[in-house]
């Protein structure tokens, strides 16, 4: 019998992903726990985010930390949350209290971001909860890429990221 994840304070563990070319920011609520435990964002194999990547750009996203981390700043990506720590059971949104957010001015200083994509509900919740972005900075949200919103399919995913990442690839 599997054990119950209990409520605990977690870390983020894994810094920003950015470059000086990102132009889109990109962010969730907090790391599940397979991305906790890898390093690195949408890691648990059923998250759709490096496959939708992979649909809109037309190219292959590499499967380890780094390489995901170059594809992503190669696409004008910059990839973060919005909390860097919290109490959390498990992977359980619902479960997020004693929230601590995450510093993004150091993104703001170093990137031309044009556009913040907010993954999913518990993304937009957190970041308009926590965060406040510079004047002239279009703030979208849009579906979750969790395997957990299956009212969306891969497809309609593409439709509705795509009209925002391909705008990336004219701005670098």
């Amino acid at each position: 019998m599997m054990a119950t994840p209990k409520l605990e304070r977690q870390s983020h563990g894994f810094g920003p992903c950015y470059g000086p070319g990102s132009v889109i920011l990109i962010l969730g609520s907090f790391p599940s726990l397979k991305s906790r435990e890898i390093g690195f964002y949408y890691s648990h194999p059923s998250n759709r985010f490096w496959k939708l990547l992979e649909a809109i750009y037309g190219d292959l996203a590499p499967s380890t930390p780094e390489g995901r981390a170059e594809y992503a700043i190669k696409h004008g990506l910059a990839l973060y949350d919005s909390i860097e720590s919290c109490h959390i059971k498990g992977s359980e949104d619902a479960s997020i209290n004693k929230v601590v957010p995450t510093d993004l001015k150091p993104i703001f200083e170093a990137c031309r971001i044009k556009t913040i994509i907010l993954n999913g509900k518990a993304a937009e919740k957190y970041f308009h909860r926590y965060q406040k972005p510079p004047q002239g900075i279009e703030v979208v949200v849009l579906p979750s890429t969790s395997s957990a919103n299956a009212k969306y399919s891969l497809d309609d995913l593409t439709r509705e990221y795509g009209p925002y990442l391909v705008s990336s690839l004219g701005a670098l």
